[in-house]
């Protein structure tokens, strides 16, 4: 329970406990050390991070809200203050103090947080706008503030203190009363315990103990000045322990009450806004009052009355008929006012699509800013919670990563906001031709219109051809295609680096070599993925060579990470890897893993697959029959390579029945003697002589049977592809089978008379006695 009552800032007993929002305990000495200003990075918010996650207050009453968070030095610049930028273009923002009105917010350990308050860089303002000029001017205007928060320990939430400061926290009376009872019980307990009038070292090895000379209230071990200097050092994880002079004994050590003094750190007061440059709108009054028609200005008394497509200008009927114009094709003024009235009116119905689309578009990056932030603080959030788990190693590394995040943020908020400038220029110009051609169109003066007409449509034109193919589109995405490949090799830390999330194929798997493991001709293999990974891995495929050193092949592909291969030669060596993939792709293989497979075979009687009269005993070892007819059983291994030997030993012969011993395919027939179909190879003996059995072909009698205690040798070489037969270590008859190629098991046929029990494992033998010759 004591570690219940220490408090987690100085490691002892609580002192004046106070309850923080968050319902954590701290102690007030403590608490006093940790109280810290808001730093000045806070001072100047960008507009997107104004929005406080779950509050709906608008600006104004966000603003209004504030100064219940300050103190009393006075409001805070920016959004706080009654005197801030609050009314600018981003006045619908909520302020960062909102945290639907909970007291504290949310807090993320940071380099840039000092004492659990995180500092906010400044989005940049265009140069020049008058936003930054705004924001200067009003932040110089206001008198200096700061606001008071506290952040927990424990949580690392951030609560702000109001004019009452540490005493706005109830004081937690029921865990002072626990802690005092615990030092009178602890007392006690020392008092009973004390041996001698003086407190002695606990660690000496002299004899008798010296007397102490300091306790240390986290180890509860009483130091001499020597043992206190070569166990205790005031260094490493030692420095913050408290050393407190020895109680004297009978009596309850006491809790020493100083407290560390604490300078807190001051800084203005949060708040600020950010004002985005406004464009303002000009328009030309149209005339109201009767104009006269234009005149010709080489005919002052002549109006327009043609109109030279040659020259492109109106003319009168003088000029045609002194021949300036005479051979130039001409038209009525009337009709080609009509027809490039007609041309500028399409050419606006583009244009204002075009702006149409440049609204939205602004919209659209203005939300990219806000996504900007966010995202940002979001990977930097993350950034910052792999690196803390990581040893002090990486502390460096993490400053210059952190200074990457910061660098990319401000890379992309610049090309943002150049785009957000110059689409408003060119949005600005095109607003303005066409509110300048819509007062040209108003116009009833037919010459004076196609005066300026033709220029107007081209300006137009090109006004149209700005907006190319992908000036709507944002240059720069707000997503950050930033993840942290921290590997779990260590000296690999200062190597650490961003790479992109997106588009990943898996890592390498790593074998589980202890888990690795073979019997008899299965293997079984484990693996894992790495630590730290963020692809995601749809399965894996595991391949095996063909124990001789050739091609890989797949044998698994699937989600599991254990797999178990069977059917595989006996005393052959296997090569396997695996690899992992996903939408991806396929990821890199694995080390190749080398699995040696048992030299000799291991098996028993196969219960699933012999005839339902067999009767299997001995854990499957031993074989009899119900029945009097012949019924085969197989065994549990497969052998398609390799030189094997087994035998079997002769428990019960009654009544001279014919027993077969051999090979077989999996699917002999079990109702019948072994070797009377075409899938069984086999040696079948009575208690005088034997024979040779394949597809009811009995060859090459051989003298010499079985009796009880017998035992019969079944050699099964698939290297010179030969089966040979021994009865008591001696060869019955010649080579029984050659030419024997494919997958066998070893296989028995037997009747209710007999009764025999198999044994394997067992090193090919080289004593074995010479071959009886066959009879006739």
């Amino acid at each position: 329970m004591e570690e219940e009552l220490k408090c987690p800032v100085c490691g002892s007993l609580f002192r004046e406990p106070i309850i923080l929002p968050c319902s954590h305990n701290v102690c007030l000495p403590c608490a006093r050390t940790i109280a810290v200003q808001t730093p000045d990075g806070e001072q100047h918010l960008p507009p997107p991070l104004l929005h406080s996650r779950g509050s709906g207050l608008p600006a104004g009453a966000a603003a209004a809200a504030a100064p219940d968070h300050e103190t009393p030095a006075g409001p805070a610049c920016g959004g706080g203050g009654s005197g801030s930028a609050a009314g600018g273009d981003h006045a619908d923002k909520l302020s960062l103090y909102s945290e639907t009105d909970s007291g504290y917010g949310s807090y993320t350990p940071s380099l840039k947080s000092p004492n659990g308050v995180r500092v906010l860089p400044t989005v940049p303002a265009p140069p020049g706008s008058s936003a930054a000029a705004a924001r200067g001017a009003a932040c110089c205007s206001l008198p200096s503030a700061s606001s008071s928060s506290i952040t927990c320990p424990q949580c690392h939430r951030s609560a702000s203190l109001d004019h009452r400061g540490l005493r706005g926290f109830r004081r937690n009376r029921l865990l002072e009363a626990i802690v005092q009872r615990h030092q009178q019980g602890r007392g006690a307990a020392h008092g009973a315990s004390a041996a001698a009038a003086v407190a002695v070292c606990q660690l000496c090895d002299r004899t008798p103990p010296e007397p102490a000379a300091t306790l240390c209230e986290q180890c509860d071990v009483l130091y001499c000045a020597a043992c206190q200097l070569k166990c205790h050092p005031s260094r490493g994880p030692f420095a913050k322990h408290r050393l407190v002079s020895p109680p004297p004994p009978p009596r309850a050590p006491a809790e020493a009450a100083s407290a560390s003094p604490g300078a807190a750190q001051g800084a203005p007061s949060a708040g600020g806004s950010c004002k985005s440059p406004g464009a303002t709108g000009a328009g030309a009054a149209g005339g109201g009052a009767a104009r006269k028609y234009a005149t010709c200005p080489d005919h002052e008394m002549e109006n327009y009355s043609m109109y030279c497509v040659s020259c492109r200008a109106p003319v009168c009927y003088l000029c045609l008929e002194e021949g300036r114009h005479g051979k130039h094709e001409v038209k009525p003024l009337g009709a080609m006012w009509k027809q490039h009235k007609a041309q500028l009116s399409q050419a606006l119905n583009g244009v204002s699509d075009k702006a149409k689309e440049a609204k939205e578009f602004l919209v659209q990056l203005k939300n990219i800013l806000q996504q900007i932030q966010e995202n940002g603080l979001d990977h930097e959030a993350c950034l910052v919670a792999q690196c803390d788990a990581l040893v002090d190693a990486l502390t460096r590394q993490k400053a210059k990563l952190l200074t990457k995040i910061t660098k990319e943020r401000e890379n992309k908020l610049k090309m943002v906001w150049d785009q957000i400038s110059h689409c408003t220029l060119k949005l600005r110009q095109s607003t303005g031709l066409m509110e300048y051609c819509l007062e040209v169109i108003k116009e009833n003066d037919p010459s004076g219109f196609l005066q300026i007409s033709d220029a107007l449509i081209k300006r137009v034109q090109v006004s149209q051809e700005q907006w190319v193919k992908g000036a709507l589109e944002p240059k720069v995405s707000a997503e950050f295609d930033l993840t942290l490949d921290s590997g779990p090799l260590l000296q690999a830390i200062h190597q650490l680096d961003f790479i992109q999330m997106k588009c990943r194929v898996p890592p390498v798997p790593l074998l589980q070599l202890e888990k690795c493991c073979t019997r008899n001709n299965s293997v079984t293999l484990a693996w894992r993925t790495p630590p730290f990974t963020h692809s995601t891995v749809d399965g894996y495929i595991l391949e095996l060579d063909d124990g001789d050193g050739g091609q890989f092949r797949e044998v698994y592909v699937g989600k599991e990470t254990l797999c178990t291969i069977d059917g595989l030669h006996f005393n052959s060596t296997y090569n396997a890897r695996v690899k992992a993939f996903n939408s991806s792709g396929v990821g890199p293989y694995s080390k190749t893993v080398v699995l040696q497979t048992s030299d000799v075979a291991w098996f028993t009687f196969d219960p699933n697959s012999g005839h339902r009269d067999i009767i299997l005993s001995n854990d499957n070892q031993t074989a009899t029959c119900s029945s009097y007819d012949d019924r085969v059983v197989l065994g549990t291994a497969a052998f398609s390579k390799g030189v094997h030997y087994w035998e079997l030993h002769v428990d019960r012969y009654d009544n001279h029945p014919d027993p077969a011993f051999g090979v077989a395919r999996a699917s002999v027939g079990k109702d019948m003697m072994l070797g009377k179909d075409d899938k069984a190879w086999a040696m079948y003996v009575d208690s005088n002589r034997s024979w040779f059995m394949h597809c009811s072909s009995h060859t090459n009698r051989t003298e010499g049977g079985v009796c009880k205690g017998a035992t019969v040798g079944v050699l099964l070489d698939l290297n010179e592809h030969t089966l040979t037969f021994f009865i008591n270590g001696q060869q019955q008859g010649p080579t029984a089978f050659s030419h024997v190629d494919g997958v066998f098991m070893p296989a028995l046929s037997l009747n209710r008379n007999v009764q025999v029990t198999l044994h394997t494992g067992l090193e090919v033998p080289t004593n074995l006695g010479r071959p009886k010759l066959p009879g006739n």
